[in-house]
């Protein structure tokens, strides 16, 4: 049985990750209360210890605006936390999946779907992390893998967390029943997390390279959102609960859309966005309609 080493154990991604695979893998997840990513020495000894034979990493602070206001703690995390993993990879043999998002195109004037040619122009402290970390990771280890991950959403499960997502944000606010307002100039790729975990074992059959990883999404936030009412039912609703927001992000509209076109070269599948949002909401029997 291969064994894989999580950082950020903890998190939306990889706690369904654990769920999906402990019978398929040996799997060591961690996360800041047992594994120091800052600490080099530390995790080494964790390696040494493990010996995986694949690493997903994919802890970092990933809060814009907690970034942007401590920089520093932020790179800490972020890049030489990275470092530190990709170290211990090469000192330990491990191949390494280094997690790193679609906000690397968050500054770019031109719009998306951006492929991995496109030249990356972040305007993030977040997204500037991660750019960097690629480019560092990249001369450190051959034997790796560059994910940039569409939005993901999904909903809560028993031993799993939630993260912000577009799907239960809009549950939760049609639970508090408060108008709001949603942006029209925001254009994201949004991923149904378990259509990607079930096919993730296929990452390890790739090619080392940089991948962009999720399902295609044309729509606006906002039709999103009301996407997302009518799927549950609410769509006598809608009016009552969200307003369309033209001046957020008017003067340049923020797309951070990928194209992943690539990766679905080596078979992987990723349903358009409304359909994916559609099928995790029949999967948690959300059968209203």
């Amino acid at each position: 049985m291969k064994k894989i080493l999580l950082t950020g154990g903890l998190g939306f991604f990889c706690t369904r990750f654990t769920e999906r695979y402990q019978h398929t893998f040996q799997i060591l997840s961690t996360d800041k209360d047992d594994l120091d990513i800052v600490d080099e020495q530390s995790v080494l000894e964790t390696f040494k210890m493990f010996k995986p034979d694949y690493v997903i990493h994919a802890a970092a602070i990933a809060d814009t605006d907690f970034c942007n206001k401590h920089p520093e703690i932020a790179y800490k995390i972020n890049v030489t936390g990275a470092i530190n993993v990709a170290k211990a990879c090469k000192a330990t043999g491990a191949k390494m999946v280094f997690i790193s998002t679609e906000q690397v195109f968050n500054g770019n004037k031109e719009s998306g779907p951006y492929n991995e040619t496109n030249l990356p122009i972040p305007n993030t402290v977040y997204g500037e992390n991660k750019l960097e970390a690629e480019g560092l990771l990249r001369n450190i280890l051959d034997d790796l893998w560059i994910l940039r991950f569409t939005w993901l959403f999904g909903l809560p499960e028993r031993n799993c967390s939630i993260n912000p997502n577009i799907l239960w944000n809009t549950l939760a606010l049609a639970i508090k029943g408060e108008k709001t307002k949603i942006t029209t100039n925001e254009y994201r790729g949004l991923t149904y997390v378990h259509e990607l975990i079930d096919q993730f074992s296929m990452i390890f059959e790739l090619p080392f390279d940089t991948y962009h990883v999720g399902s295609h999404n044309n729509l606006s936030r906002y039709d999103i959102t009301a996407y997302i009412l009518k799927e549950l039912g609410l769509a006598n609703r809608i009016a009552a609960l969200i307003e369309k927001d033209t001046d957020k992000y008017s003067d340049q509209p923020r797309d951070a859309r990928l194209c992943t076109n690539k990766i679905r070269q080596f078979g992987f599948h990723f349903s358009d966005t409304t359909d994916s949002i559609t099928q995790c909401l029949k999967e948690f029997q959300f059968n209203i309609k």
